[in-house]
């Protein structure tokens, strides 16, 4: 159940977290490592710029979807939802090199927020852990750290 975003902003978020980072080879994807939820979590929590760009940008991918195809960005096929994020996908070499478009410097973070998120997940670390990919008991996961020094 989404915090901050609306059902519509929430459900193009999870879509948009599907397809930037399916499961693959064995590795978990941003649904299995609960990313979106986190992600609205934390753009909740987030500075109102951030929020708006996360807002609108979810808004016009949806706006985009009903325009070409009559349906919301979450009920696109995987063939029509690239075809409305393929244009907004472009390389960023520096983050300062920010796109001027808001819906393609949403995407970039986005796709950046959702990988981040879902990498540093307790799942994607158990999954490595297991495969044998990646060394140690729970993977790269770190636990939270106590606020409460205790010697």
């Amino acid at each position: 159940m989404p915090r901050f975003f609306t059902p519509a902003q929430y459900s193009a978020l999870r879509r948009l977290s599907a397809l930037l980072m399916p499961s693959l080879n064995g590795s978990p994807g941003a649904l299995d490592c609960a990313a979106p939820e986190f992600l609205d979590f934390l753009i909740g929590a987030s500075l109102p710029d951030r929020q708006k760009l996360y807002r609108a940008g979810l808004d016009t991918l949806n706006a985009k979807s009903k325009k070409s195809f009559n349906k919301p960005f979450a009920d696109l096929n995987d063939a029509d939802a690239d075809s409305v994020i393929r244009p907004l996908l472009v390389p960023v070499a520096w983050v300062q090199d920010a796109p001027k478009d808001p819906t393609v410097q949403f995407v970039v973070e986005a796709h950046r927020d959702i990988r981040a998120a879902t990498q540093n997940s307790r799942e994607w670390a158990d999954a490595g852990a297991a495969s044998g990919r990646r060394r140690g008991g729970g993977g790269a996961y770190l636990n939270p750290i106590d606020p409460i020094y205790r010697s």
